[in-house]
């Protein structure tokens, strides 16, 4: 029977031919001419028929080669695709993602400059290589975002938030941000308690036994500027590979600024603006054949620095010192139980110290010494279950206990003790995905020197925060999504918030906040060398309570829940990739971010006005040209005008910039050597002067050149 006696007469003839078109082309061609089902039922046996050709001439090529050769290996090869700069498409919440390829064609220099290419994002930068950087989502604050180191978080409980100026870039392998939560029904407690997480990948090899990776880099700069750089990667079994990434870096980051009051313009230098650091970090990472998964991993960063303090005027001068330490070992091991269960086990040991140091004739004896040390035993798992195709759950449980010894006199001492229990669900119905969460928490505290104090140890705090997400097709045959956010989080009272000298308040509660968006999302096909379209487009209200704010009272001043806050905003990408020719490709995104933050406190006398380092506009772009000879990335990132202080007047105002940085990279293969990549980078392009926090100049044009070879 003829393979057309089921459909009509005016099937196209190509399907007797061996090329068949587009998918594209198939649903338009079949709703015009309305023979649909049994066109499909064709074009399903032209398929099969063209499957089984292909096995039969494999199988009669494999029985020829045995013939004449009688085995024949093959090596592995290994298939992988990029979606990093897709994957935010499909989502319930907002994802923005990069690449560790991207970053490093693009020649980014710190963890904070890559973060500021994502839409919603504002960083805190104290300026220079060794200035404090902090990182806060939709004006919710520092300590609302989650940093996560290759899937276990990274805490603070004495300041509540990350300085990620002193995270490497170098074994990044993916980047990400997420507002609300990611869509891993396997991820900890802590990522569903949090408003935002930052998540940090880092590269896993996979090598087999006795197979061996070395690279070697070398990055020399401005201001004194030296980063030498290790990387070695050991096969060392079946499923085993050992890693290990060093770096060291100093600089002396006396760069110069230009200094302004009223008509009169100086040239100046940052002063006791040096650093010097190193960072080593090791991992086992094991897989077995069951797909289940160890990782183990042990990380040491050590630095000391001057603190350049703020430029007020022409007192610049600043003898700050800070030294600090941070160690840390964690692992995880991921098992599937059978076909519908899954475990994931976490566990993590954190030490971190820090010392400070001012000398100053405001002091008694002339210079003041504090240290304060942190350690944190921490505990987490999950487990996965699948009783349906359409439908995930998930219970994680997290426990933590941190304690403070610090020499800063009139603090106490504190013990925490935290549990978060976490209940998650996905489903999918058709096009429509819902995602829903709740957390417990519990918060218990004692204080060892409470007496001598005469501090009133804290109450015991028991919060729930629910949360659900979704996303719905549109169209069936378009990636066009229309997502919804609905999350409750709160941050718990710092140590520092509840005991720092006498400012701190036991009594504090919770900070609370509430995060909605609504947003739609859309990928194209490919249309000729354009490989794809991809656009977000994302509108957000939240509004924070009981913020934990410094309040003035009759003598000093204290800590209080006084705050409220609201925040309106948008947050909108786009990103695309051209395949212009052989070994040309262009890909470019952009990002825009318009927000009106307000203090809405009652009785304040900024009530109604923009909240600090808060512009209405900041946004950025990025592309980068890849050639046969030459890869080219270029990136810029700005802000509009904003306030260092809740009174928005003109005496406060800090301007609007517009920083660009240009990067240029070869590669080049050398005989019976390895793989050379060489690059150079000019940041901050047309040497423009600004400050992202006032008094504090950002650096002017500066150039690094980077070598690395990998054997």
């Amino acid at each position: 029977m003829s393979l057309t006696n089921n459909v009509r007469e005016d099937v196209p003839t190509w399907l007797k031919s061996e090329d068949l078109p587009s998918h594209d082309y198939f649903i338009r061609l079949s709703r015009k001419r309305g023979w649909r089902n049994n066109f499909w039922i064709l074009v399903l046996k032209k398929c099969i028929r063209q499957a089984a050709l292909a096995v039969a001439m494999c199988c009669v090529s494999g029985m020829e080669a045995q013939d004449s050769l009688r085995t024949q290996n093959i090596e592995e090869v290994v298939v992988t695709a990029d979606r990093s700069r897709r994957a935010n498409v499909f989502e319930t919440t907002p994802v923005q993602s990069l690449s560790g390829d991207d970053i490093r064609t693009m020649g980014l220099q710190n963890l904070a400059d890559a973060v500021k290419k994502f839409a919603g994002t504002a960083v805190k930068d104290y300026g220079g290589i060794g200035g404090m950087k902090t990182v806060s989502v939709r004006n919710l604050g520092a300590q609302h975002t989650a940093v996560s180191y290759d899937g276990v978080t990274m805490s603070n409980t004495q300041a509540g938030q990350i300085d990620i100026g002193r995270l490497s870039l170098d074994n990044v392998g993916l980047l990400s941000m997420a507002v609300g939560q990611g869509s891993d029904m396997m991820q900890s407690a802590r990522h569903y308690a949090s408003a935002a997480i930052l998540s940090i990948e880092t590269e896993q090899p996979s090598l087999q036994k006795g197979e061996r990776q070395l690279r070697f880099g070398l990055t020399g700069g401005s201001w004194g500027q030296v980063n030498p750089k290790l990387r070695y990667w050991q096969g060392l079994g079946k499923g085993t590979t050992a890693t290990l990434d060093a770096d060291f870096m100093r600089a002396d980051g006396n760069y110069p600024f230009t200094l302004k009051n009223g008509t009169e313009v100086t040239e100046q230098r940052r002063n006791n603006s040096d650093i010097s650091q190193w960072h080593v970090e090791g991992n086992i990472l094991q897989q077995w054949s069951d797909s289940s998964r160890l990782a183990v991993k042990a990380y040491f960063y050590r630095s000391e620095r001057g603190l350049p303090g703020s430029v007020i005027l022409y007192n610049d001068k600043s003898e700050e010192r800070l030294w600090d330490e941070n160690f840390f070992a964690q692992t995880t091991y991921e098992k599937a139980l059978g076909k519908q269960w899954r475990l994931a086990l976490r566990g993590k040991y954190t030490h971190s110290w820090n010392r400070y140091e001012d000398t100053d004739v405001k002091y008694a004896d002339g210079k003041t010494v504090q240290t304060n040390r942190q350690d944190e035993y921490y505990a987490s798992a999950t487990l996965g279950w699948q009783p349906l195709k359409w439908l995930e759950m998930a219970v994680a449980e997290d426990v933590a206990f941190n304690k403070l010894h610090t020499t800063v006199n009139g603090s106490p001492n504190p013990l925490r003790f935290t549990s978060l229990s976490a209940l998650a669900a996905k489903a999918r119905w058709g096009r429509l995905t819902v995602e829903a969460n709740l957390v417990a928490t519990f918060a218990k505290e004692t204080l060892t020197e409470s007496e001598i104090y005469a501090i009133r140890t804290p109450d015991d705090r028991k919060k729930l925060s629910p949360s659900i997400s979704l996303n719905f097709r549109v169209l069936p045959e378009e990636a066009l999504y229309v997502r919804a956010l609905v999350k409750q989080t709160f941050r718990m009272p710092t140590f520092n918030d509840l005991y720092y000298l006498q400012i701190g308040n036991t009594s504090l509660r919770p900070e609370n906040a509430n995060e909605y968006g609504l947003g739609v999302t859309w990928n194209s096909r490919r249309w000729g060398i354009l490989k794809y379209v991809t656009l977000t487009v994302d509108g957000y209200y939240n509004n924070v309570t009981d913020k934990i704010v410094a309040f003035p009272s009759t003598y000093v001043w204290k800590m209080v829940n006084f705050g409220k806050v609201e925040a309106k905003g948008l947050d909108a990408t786009i990103g695309t990739e051209l395949e212009m020719a052989k070994d040309f490709g262009l890909a470019a995104s952009a990002t825009l971010t318009l927000q009106d933050a307000k203090d809405k406190t009652e009785g304040s006398a900024t009530y109604g006005s923009q909240l600090p380092y808060t512009p209405k506009t900041s946004g950025g772009l990025s592309a980068m040209l890849s050639t046969p000879w030459i890869n080219i990335g270029y990136s810029a990132t700005g802000q509009g005008k904003r306030y260092s202080l809740a009174q928005n007047t003109r005496q406060y105002q800090l301007d609007a910039y517009m920083e660009h940085s240009l990067s240029l990279s070869r590669q080049l293969n050398i005989k019976r050597v390895g793989e050379l990549t060489l690059q150079l980078t000019v940041n901050n392009l047309t040497n423009k002067q600004y400050e992202i926090i006032k008094y504090y100049p950002m650096p002017g044009r500066s150039v690094t050149a980077t070598a690395v070879i990998k054997i």
